[in-house]
């Protein structure tokens, strides 16, 4: 029921929170193998649904043109990738409800 009241937005937004997440969890653990896993399948296929179509192809690139010669240099084009999802992150605004809204106050009397 949720997911019919969703926005295609709001879904790729929710996605792309999994993603960062899931992202920063392997990188800071380090897992090389996971790190590739997420950025050649999961991060491409975000891209795409997202219609972010210059990350999905940077994404391929930087396993196809010019794999990587280090773990510290993918670690490194890991960490730009994260960087640049993490621009798309869009801010979540929460509902305004009554209660948020301080009381205005009363307008000062004027001396007479």
């Amino acid at each position: 029921m949720l997911h019919c009241n969703m926005t295609t937005s709001d879904t790729n937004q929710l996605a792309l929170e999994d993603l960062l997440a899931d992202l920063h969890h392997a990188r800071r653990n380090q897992d090389l193998g996971r790190l590739a896993l997420l950025a050649y399948c999961e991060v491409r296929r975000w891209a795409r649904q997202a219609g972010k179509g210059d990350i999905a192809d940077w994404a391929t690139r930087m396993f196809t043109e010019r794999p990587c010669a280090s773990r510290d240099e993918f670690l490194t084009k890991i960490d730009t990738l994260i960087a640049a999802l993490q621009r798309h992150l869009q801010p979540r605004v929460a509902p305004c409800t009554p209660t948020d809204v301080p009381p205005v106050p009363p307008c000062p009397q004027m001396p007479r």
